[in-house]
């Protein structure tokens, strides 16, 4: 039976990234056990991993430093594949300024910012809220089966800056081009809450279970 490990780093929203992974591993069948962890023996051994997060990008990376870190960059780094999930996703940048310049993995380029773009507008902050995605279908195994206007489910004041755009799969539009799904290799994020998307959230969540990068 494979294991899909949600990573427990006092980053929030375990309980519900482990229900939606648990409702499409049975939708499809798998043989697979989801599983929520701070353990980093458990963390190598996982087949998927999937690391929430919700709240500032320098307490997450915090809670990451009890080999946690070290922990989900080896076991990536040998292929298994990663979903991050709002914070999660923002961890994947070079670095984020939220409570000063903390690093980040340094997976994806570019760095996890203040929405300036959307305050000068007038926008309310934090980005809270339904928000179409903008993806081109079929491009990435990641969107698979999404309907052209779906819609996930943000809640961020901050977000990637200075994105390399063969690492964007997906972006939303709130006052300027939001990042809103971001794949390298075997590592993925959503700046969006998954969990709380409803059927875009299922169809991602299935795709990245499904995923053979």
């Amino acid at each position: 039976m494979k294991q899909i490990v949600v990573v427990d780093y006092n980053g929030g929203n375990l309980a519900s990234a482990a229900q939606t992974a648990r409702r499409v591993v049975s939708d499809l069948g798998l043989n697979a056990e989801v599983v929520i962890s701070g353990d980093p023996t458990a963390v190598k051994k996982a087949d998927r991993v999937i690391l929430p997060g919700q709240g500032a990008f320098a307490h997450c990376a915090e809670g990451l430093s009890s080999g946690l870190r070290a922990a989900l960059e080896e076991t990536t780094e040998k292929g298994t594949p990663f979903l991050g999930i709002c914070v999660g996703m923002q961890l994947m940048a070079e670095w984020g300024l939220e409570h000063g310049r903390t690093p980040g993995f340094g997976w994806i380029e570019g760095e996890i910012a203040p929405m300036d773009e959307a305050a000068s507008q007038h926008l309310r902050l934090p980005h809270m809220g339904w928000n179409n995605l903008d993806f081109v279908p079929g491009a990435h195994p990641l969107t698979e089966g999404l309907e052209p206007d779906a819609h996930g489910y943000f809640v961020h004041s901050y977000a990637l800056h200075r994105w390399n755009p063969d690492d964007l799969v997906a972006s939303a539009d709130y006052g300027t081009t939001v990042p809103a799904i971001v794949a390298k290799r075997n590592r993925c994020g959503t700046q969006f809450h998954v969990e709380k998307s409803q059927r875009t959230g299922l169809q991602i969540m299935a795709n990245f279970l499904r995923w053979q990068p």
